[in-house]
Parts: structure tokens; sequence; C-alpha cells
């Protein structure tokens, strides 16, 4: 049994203001040229298909697109809502797709029905759980004494009420933070932990696809596994190799897991040194950096002025810019001057731009300084 295992589309989004959907379109082209040619048994897409609960048009659009040519392909596919998207919605119109091998999850009422698939093996169980809060579950409780559940009970429960027979092989597609994983910027992230769900309660699943994390990785072994998004989508991701995971289950207890790396319309890269360094044809000829993603980080320690607009006329697609200097590497803690009073403004100005940037006051600096100063005063006298 082949599955080809997709999540966090998050259709829509948008970048340091930059709108990924061009992005969008040419990766989901490309992870259709892989499904083609994988001929795979099913397609899983576990959870955060768009970026918004209500979706933009474009999103509406693409996805729809890109389902169409699915179901072209002669596979079945699996989709659930992530946290990011609206259950109901996503579900709209399941009951009519299911019979053209499009299976979405609905929103969850207590109990999850497998769809069961087959191969020379004999068959296995398709379980598809949405993302899922305690609140999500408690109401499904009977006579709930208990004054609080955390993430990994309400999973527990939602797994419990499955009825998972484990002499067959079975398959989960879920949306959670499986404590242990790594975590990038791009995601949602509960204060202290909160929405942590223990490995165990997935123990009777042969595999698990993961959505919700952004970095491809398994979980304690490559049995419970995040795919990771197609696309780069923060700065905390330019080291990661984007992929397309393929798992391939044999009899009960075997497992192959693959990866078939996705190359973007643009990558997201980070570069580092003074503006007249990165601004040298050499440092940038015979780069992609005209054309990726960029966060620089300047290291003169005076602001270039008009930076943004003088880097884009070579880096095209800057997303960030940061400067590492003096400045910003003086991390010091302002507290009230006991003497204010009786310190000349010229004075309390130089001290506090000295704490803020780390440096004194130029000459220069000072002239203009006491030149507006005296324009003040001589204006209020």
């Amino acid at each position: 049994m082949k599955l080809i295992h997709l999540s966090d589309l998050h259709l829509g989004k948008r970048v340091n203001d930059f709108s990924m959907i061009e992005d969008q379109k040419d990766i989901l082209i490309k992870i259709l040229g892989i499904i083609s040619e994988e001929k795979p048994d099913g397609v899983l897409i576990a959870g955060d298909v768009y970026d918004k609960s209500v979706p933009s048009a474009e999103a509406v659009e693409l996805f729809d697109d890109f389902l169409v040519r699915l179901s072209r392909l002669d596979t079945q596919v699996f989709i659930i809502s992530g946290n990011h998207d609206s259950a109901e919605r996503l579900a709209f119109g399941g009951r009519i797709m299911d019979v053209r091998g499009i299976h979405l999850s609905p929103v969850y009422s207590g109990k999850v029905e497998p769809v069961t698939l087959k191969d020379a093996h004999g068959e296995v169980d398709i379980y598809m759980l949405p993302f899922i809060k305690p609140a999500n579950v408690r109401r499904f409780i009977e006579d709930d004494e208990q004054g609080t559940m955390t993430y990994s009970e309400a999973v527990g429960f939602a797994v419990s009420k499955m009825s998972v027979d484990k002499s067959r092989r079975n398959v989960l597609v879920t949306h959670q933070f499986v404590t242990g994983a790594s975590r990038s910027d791009s995601e949602d992230i509960s204060v202290g932990g909160t929405d942590n769900v223990d490995a165990s309660v997935f123990d009777d699943f042969d595999y698990v696809a993961l959505g919700h994390i952004h970095g491809p990785q398994n979980v304690g072994s490559e049995r419970i596994r995040y795919c990771g998004t197609p696309l780069k989508y923060s700065f905390s991701e330019a080291g990661h190799t984007k992929s397309v995971t393929v798992a391939e289950l044999a009899g009960k207890g075997t497992l192959n897991v693959r990866t078939v790396p996705l190359v973007p319309l643009h990558d997201m890269k980070e570069i580092k040194g003074s503006y007249d360094e990165i601004m040298d044809k050499r440092f940038y000829e015979n780069t992609s950096y005209i054309s990726d993603y960029m966060h620089i980080t300047l290291t003169d320690e005076e602001d270039i002025p008009d930076a943004v607009t003088r880097l884009r006329t070579v880096y095209k697609n800057l997303m960030k810019l940061d400067y590492d200097n003096k400045r910003t590497r003086h991390n010091v803690s302002f507290t009230a001057s006991e003497d204010v009073e009786y310190k000349p403004p010229l004075t309390l100005f130089s001290e506090f731009y000295e704490m803020q940037n780390g440096t004194a006051v130029s000459e220069e600096q000072t002239k203009y300084l006491t030149s507006i100063i005296e324009e003040i005063w001589e204006g209020e006298a």
C-alpha cells in the first residue's frame, strides 16, 4: 500500500506581505507530477489546507483546481481540517465527493469511521481525525466529572472510540502537536505547551500521517511522521529541505518511508554583510539571490538611507531587513536618572542616545542638537 503524505498547504498565505499564491500554484503542479509518477493508492492531506478559516477566493479556486486534477489520477484522496481551517467549510460537499474518491473529514462528532483500501496484502483501514481541542471532545463524554482535559486526553478519547482492530493495518491522518517535535516560527504555538499530545496515544497505528509542524520529521520512529509544508513560510525554515513523504506498507508491521524533494519557484535565503559587500556584483552574480525570497542583515554601524528600496534594485524579493551592529547588540536596561532635574537637555539627550545606540553622539550631531535646543529655548523666551 503506497501512500503520499502532504500537509499544511496554507493556501492563500502571505509571508512578510508577499502573496505566496503563485509559489503555491507552482508547487501543487510539481506535487501532481510526483503523484502521477509514483501512482500511490492514496494521498493523505493532514490539515491546514488553507491559511485562514475564511479563505480568499483565489485560495479556494486553487484548491478546487488541485482536487479536480487529483481526481483524474486514479487515487483515493483523504483530507482533514487543521487548526487554520474551518472544519465545516472544508467538509462541504464531502458526501458527494466520496463517490469520486475524495474523502473529506466531517466535523468531529464523537466517532470516526475508517475508509478501507485493499492491496495484495489485504485491507488497510484509514482513519481521519481533524484537529480537535478538549472542548470538541468533552461534550461526547457521558457523566464527565473532570474539571479539565488535556489535549493528550482529548485525542486519546477520540482514538479509543475508533475501535481500532490491532490485527489489521491501520493508518491515522490527524493534525496535532506531538510532544518532542521541533517547531518553526510560522506555526501557532500554545503557551506552556498546553497543546502537547503524547505519542503513545497512537500505539495502535501502523502509520500516523501528521500535520501542524512545518519541518519534516519523525517523532520517536518513522511510524509517526510530520511531512512538513511543501514551501518555506518563515526564515526559521530557511535550512529545511521541503519534500513529499511516501509511506509504503507491506505486510503488518512492515513500513518503508522515503521522501521526494520539492524545488520551489523561489527559495528562502539569508545573507549577512555590509551594504557595500552585499551590493558588490561579485557577491551576488551566479547566485539565485536576485530572485529568492531574501532576509538580509546589514552590519553597517550607520543605517543606510532608503536601504530597502536600494537593495531591491538587486534583490527583487527582499522580504526582511535587519541590522547587526553595536546599536542592535547593545542590550541596556533603561532606568530613570535620579538627577534628571539638574542635568542640561543636551547631556540628557546624549546619555539616552548612548544607551540606545551603544555609541556616543558625534561632534556633528552635538552641534546640530545644540542649535535645535537653542532655537526651542529662544522660542519659549
